[in-house]
């Protein structure tokens, strides 16, 4: 192909071949450039951009090349925060409010960055009193049997609540004036003798 080339260009004048050499050069522009934009989007293809604002909350991923002294162990936590962001130096650098004791630069690649949520659940939020993880759903229709495997904290709420129910029936029996209707009577009552019996 080259030959072919040269031998065109030696039949045409100088102006010819400066234009046909641009016209190459333009092709093999374009053609770089389509490669470039396909491997672009190949490589960035599971990524999402991370922006933070000043005055986000951050947690910081402790590399043991950079935190030393408190990754000394695979045993330590693998990140450290909350911290607030104090400036966006650009889409990529952030810097933060860390704490003297660290000794280190304040500034922090993107990549070394999550984003501190406080949502509803006190399991992940620091700042609120925790509680029972366990199934924390109130009973509050002492007949309805929750959907599941029944564990022992569970038959341990089935019990109690089928026992002040019983308790609650038997009270309101001496006086006659149920809080379930006749129905509703007659299956507690089929229930208890089949618990009694």
């Amino acid at each position: 192909m080259q030959a072919e080339l040269l031998e065109q260009t030696d039949s045409l004048d100088g102006e010819k071949k400066a234009e046909m050499v641009k016209k190459l050069h333009e092709s093999v522009r374009q053609h770089i450039e389509k490669k470039n934009e396909q491997y672009v989007t190949k490589a960035n293809k599971g990524r999402r951009q991370v922006l933070f604002e000043p005055g986000d909350w951050v947690w910081v991923h402790m590399r043991k090349e950079r935190f030393s002294a408190r990754r000394r162990s695979k045993l330590h936590p693998r990140r450290d925060g909350p911290f607030q962001v104090l400036e966006r130096i650009n889409d990529n650098a952030y810097k933060l409010d860390l704490p003297g004791e660290y000794n280190i630069s304040s500034t922090f690649n993107v990549s070394a960055l999550s984003p501190f949520d406080v949502g509803d659940d006190s399991r992940m939020n620091p700042f609120k009193e925790r509680g029972n993880d366990g199934n924390q759903q109130a009973f509050k229709d002492p007949l309805h049997v929750p959907v599941g495997p029944i564990t022992r904290t569970r038959s341990k709420k089935i019990n109690e609540a089928l026992n002040g129910l019983i308790q609650e029936i038997w009270a309101d029996s001496s006086t006659r004036h149920s809080k379930l209707g006749p129905k509703e009577d007659e299956n507690v009552i089929n229930l208890i003798q089949a618990i009694e019996g």
